[in-house]
């Protein structure tokens, strides 16, 4: 069972999320520049909003490189020497597969893991502390990272270090390990890179700042620059697979109802950080549609293939999206979607055959969610 969200969201003057010389990031669609959110920003965006929306801290995972820091850091709280701990810890990691550069402490690549992986990596080294630093005082001084090929007891060690199932964001989006697949986990969620739907310029806001003890004799700007921004609609799409999810947190129905629930409420509020406390583009998506299918998926991003113009870019773009839907419904059939929910701030939605309209946030996700926990 599959529950897909489909949103509009029109941002002021931003620049949501930067490319690298600063610029907003752009995509070429349908033969025009458009202005584009990467799926990695608005998965990032809404993960910090998990909490808010029914998980709790344990169930929600960290992204890092640090492992080594931390868990050295709570070996030396509970009374071993910090700095031994350092290089225990990298000799357990590197036990347990994992390469760590000898300086800085970072493992090669970032791991996505729950809260309890630094309390497990911390519990692994401090019940095998002599043997790991008698490995870390023979490779003292060695700076090229090292990994051992883990035996059983350790890849057990691992697994557990590792383990998502209670980790619902890690389960939600995924984890890949390159050196390891017994590591890796198939995320439940897709989600798609947010296009706008019109045609796009990026714009320079040229400013200058004045020194506020310059003398009053003396003018002239002290600095001056430039910052790059857009204005844009975007379509944003996430899509959400309940039966991997269920899978990946091994079958506890409570917590995949409330992950599910984070999910749809997290994805609808996340709204990307980037230059906010200079342009403040906090807006909320004006129309959303929630499709939940026993099957299939459907991005409706080719509803916009042909950029949208005119006065009220956001009601041609709900028409746009509205009638795109209801021909791949017409063409392909609908036998696969259980319900279909629309809701739109402004009510600017056109009549749908088939589809139900909400006129609440609380409305529109509760049907959602009703139509998902039903058994097929």
């Amino acid at each position: 069972m599959i529950i897909e969200l489909h949103l509009l969201q029109s941002f002021p003057v931003s620049n949501l999320n930067r490319d690298d010389v600063g610029q907003p990031k752009t995509a070429t669609f349908g033969g025009s520049t458009r202005g584009r959110i990467s799926s990695q920003c608005l998965k990032r965006s809404a993960r910090q909003l998990f909490t808010k929306h029914g998980l709790t801290d344990t169930e929600t995972g960290i992204r890092t490189k640090r492992l080594r820091n931390e868990a050295a850091a709570l070996l030396a709280k509970r009374g071993r020497d910090e700095q031994e701990a350092a290089g225990v810890v990298t000799a357990g990691l590197e036990q347990l597969g994992f390469g760590v550069d000898q300086d800085k402490g970072l493992t090669e690549y970032l791991l996505f893991v729950g809260t309890t992986a630094i309390e497990h990596l911390a519990g692994y080294c401090d019940d095998r502390w002599d043997t790991l630093a008698a490995v870390a005082a023979a490779k003292d001084g060695k700076k090229k990272p090292a990994k051992a090929k883990p035996d059983k007891n350790d890849l057990a060690e691992a697994k557990r270090m590792l383990d998502a199932t209670r980790v619902a964001d890690v389960a939600l989006f995924g984890r890949m390990i390159a050196d390891n697949k017994d590591f890796n986990v198939d995320a439940a969620s897709q989600v798609a890179h947010a296009l706008s739907t019109h045609a796009v310029a990026t714009e320079f806001d040229y400013y200058t700042a004045v020194d506020d003890l310059k003398p009053e004799a003396e003018s002239g700007a002290d600095m001056i620059g430039t910052v790059d921004f857009n204005a844009a609609c975007y379509y944003r799409y996430a899509n959400l697979d309940l039966d991997r999810l269920r899978q990946n947190l091994a079958g506890d129905d409570e917590l995949v109802a409330r992950a599910a629930q984070a999910w749809l409420g997290a994805f609808i509020h996340a709204v990307p950080s980037g230059k906010q406390n200079s342009m403040a583009a906090r807006t909320m998506p004006d129309t959303l549609l929630g499709v939940v299918r026993d099957g299939g998926a459907w991005n409706l991003a080719n509803a916009f293939l042909k950029p949208v113009t005119g006065d009220d870019i956001m009601a041609a773009s709900t028409a746009s999206l509205t009638q795109h839907f209801q021909q791949l419904r017409t063409f392909y059939g609908s036998s696969s979607i259980r319900t279909a929910v629309a809701a739109s701030v402004t009510g600017q939605l056109p009549d749908m055959d088939g589809t139900d309209t909400a006129t609440s946030i609380d409305e529109f996700t509760s049907r959602i969610l009703a139509a998902g926990a039903t058994p097929a």
